[in-house]
């Protein structure tokens, strides 16, 4: 007795009983049942999601002796004739095996003629894109004006090679691959009604072994059945699929974790006694970093945890970690063959793992930006880098860049209760951030110099308190740029204010310079509320008399450009200077990326 293999003896016979593929199901459903049957289909997809099946259950529909439905009866002889391959008006053609114009001149020739039996002459073509340029050319005009009796069914794994003049004469239904779930439910109904007995995780891995693809899950399924000689235990399927067990994942994140170089070697050693294929332990190592990164950062979401313990992961490796490690196993994977050996790619992959890690990679993750620091004192851990590499800087190098020659010393706020001393303060707490508008003091000022009295610039009466002094002015472009970037402006009046300088202030009248090119922004309602903000710190509303032409006192647009290019010059050579960048440049031939350097309050 012959044995007919699983894949064929539960191909689907009617629609309700595909898996998946619910979109192309529902619109030929509807399409037989109103009668608006087009006279082309294409059919598109990757290997074993339903293609064929579709096409042919299609044809039943039509040609079912009870009438045209979504729903064949699956009795009559039509139905029965086409289940088992022999109807005469179903004519399948493999495009592969039958490529040149004369194959297809002969189905044009054909075509012509009465369907035998039924009510229509369906012709199915497989991998059609497999056709010569010839052939599509001289099926060209049939397929857009078949005879009436007539219905084309198409199916291709590669639709991008088809002429677009097929494809446009064509309804176009794109099979989806199939999830690991609805192959696994499906090899679960199967087992049952072969009455076989499975372990859930034997029928789990074979799901992610198919691919997406329920052919080539049932044929693995087939396989497994016959290497287990019965029921199918979850260790006989892993050691015929040659996949790695979960513990082994587990040793490879523990030694990782710990540092422990000798350790990750050992279970290199263990998994090698296996002969595994190095691309699936990668793989493996890469599914359970997902699954711990999910757990970190959208710990509501409910996953499968693959059987690692993934709450004790997530809370004792830095989500950053696993990203750079996820990273790490993904390109590992895609450089194997590259590798003089598969097992010396994959030890490099774990070993660059190892390498390339974080001084606080170690204890819970952190909650904010810069929780978990090491201290300056604090030893790294052999074989890693004495601290992360990061793309931006922290302000504590800006201190050094010197502001403009022009540039006067700006009178120190008033002095702020001193916070607690840190043993080592993080490098962002080294320097104050810059405010726009704010000139900043060259190093070589002495302290004592900006702990200068108040009094020694003009005084500024509170806001409200006008009357109970007189009016103060405007003194030179400095004390200018520091009253706009202190008033409360926005909108048309803050560009005006930023890109206006300086000329003077005499008997009530503030004279300023616009840049050239900024005239649009001069209009009364600028310019009094212009005044209006001025009178906050002048005591009472000055004129304002705006001239034509530049200055040669800087704007404040000016100077705060010329302070962000500074910003932006300390930042990127403190960045080439660490010596954690230097080693990556010199030792790896590692390059920056043009334009990828901000300074840290950036």
């Amino acid at each position: 007795m012959s044995y007919l293999v699983l894949a064929r003896k539960w191909r689907p016979k009617r629609f309700s009983e595909l898996v998946g593929q619910e979109h192309v199901v529902r619109a030929l459903g509807n399409a037989l049942d109103t009668g608006r049957v087009h006279h082309a289909f294409l059919f598109s997809g990757t290997r074993g999601v339903g293609k064929t099946t579709i096409a042919r259950i299609f044809a039943k529909s039509l040609n079912c002796q009870k009438g045209v439905s979504a729903e064949p009866c699956g009795e009559c002889p039509a139905c029965t004739d086409i289940d088992a391959g022999r109807y005469i008006d179903l004519l399948e053609i493999d495009a592969a095996s039958n490529t040149g114009v004369d194959d297809v001149r002969e189905v044009i020739e054909n075509a012509q003629y009465m369907p035998s039996r039924g009510q229509y002459k369906v012709y199915l073509i497989d991998e059609v894109h497999m056709l010569s340029k010839q052939a599509f050319n001289a099926l060209l005009k049939t397929l857009e004006e078949p005879p009436g009796h007539v219905k084309f069914l198409l199916a291709t794994t590669d639709p991008q090679r088809l002429p677009i003049t097929v494809l446009s004469r064509c309804l176009q239904f794109n099979l989806k691959r199939l999830d690991e779930g609805q192959i696994e439910g499906q090899m679960t109904r199967i087992l049952a009604a072969e009455q076989i007995q499975a372990d859930p995780g034997a029928i789990r891995q074979l799901a992610r072994a198919a691919d997406g693809s329920l052919r080539d899950g049932l044929s693995l399924l087939d396989q497994a059945i016959a290497y287990a000689g019965g029921a199918l235990a979850e260790d006989s399927v892993r050691a015929m699929l040659g996949s790695v067990d979960r513990t082994q994942v587990a040793a490879l994140l523990d030694a990782l974790a710990d540092g422990d170089g000798q350790a990750l070697l050992a279970t290199v050693d263990a998994l090698a006694g296996f002969a595994p294929d190095w691309g699936n332990v990668l793989e493996a190592l890469a599914e359970a970093l997902h699954r711990i990164q999910v757990r970190q950062l959208v710990p509501a979401v409910a996953r499968e945890d693959g059987g690692l313990a993934v709450d004790a992961w997530a809370a004792r490796v830095r989500p950053e970690v696993v990203q750079l490690w996820y990273q790490m196993a993904v390109n590992g994977r895609r450089d194997l063959d590259l590798a003089p050996a598969p097992r010396v790619g994959f030890e490099m992959s774990v070993l660059r793992m190892l390498a390339f890690r974080p001084d606080a990679d170690a204890g819970p993750p952190a909650a904010g930006p810069g929780a978990g620091a090491g201290t300056g004192g604090d030893a790294a851990a052999p074989g890693r880098p004495t601290r992360p590499v990061a793309s931006a800087v922290a302000p504590a190098a800006l201190a050094a860049s010197n502001p403009p020659a022009a540039a006067a010393p700006v009178p120190a706020p008033a002095p702020r209760a001193p916070a607690p001393e840190r043993a080592d303060p993080p490098p962002w707490d080294a320097a104050p951030a810059l405010q726009p508008g704010i000139v900043m003091q060259p190093a070589s000022v002495a302290p004592e110099s900006t702990a200068a009295p108040a009094a020694a610039s003009p005084a500024v009466p509170a806001t409200g308190q006008a009357g109970s002094a007189p009016a103060a002015i405007v003194v030179d472009a400095e004390d200018w740029l520091r009253r706009v970037a202190a008033c409360d402006l926005n909108g048309p009046a803050r560009q005006l204010a930023a890109h206006t300088a300086f000329v003077g202030h005499a008997d009530g009248a503030l004279t300023l310079a616009l840049e050239p090119g900024f005239e649009y922004l001069r209009s009364e309602r600028s310019v009094a509320a212009l005044a209006d903000a001025m009178a906050a710190s002048l005591g009472s509303p000055p004129r304002i008399v705006i001239e034509a032409g530049a200055a040669q006192a800087p704007t404040l647009h000016q100077r705060q450009e010329h302070e962000r290019d500074s910003r932006q010059s300390a930042a990127e050579q403190t960045f080439l200077n660490d010596p954690g960048v230097r080693r990556l440049i010199e030792q790896h031939g590692a390059r920056v990326v043009p334009d990828s350097i901000r300074p840290y309050d950036e």
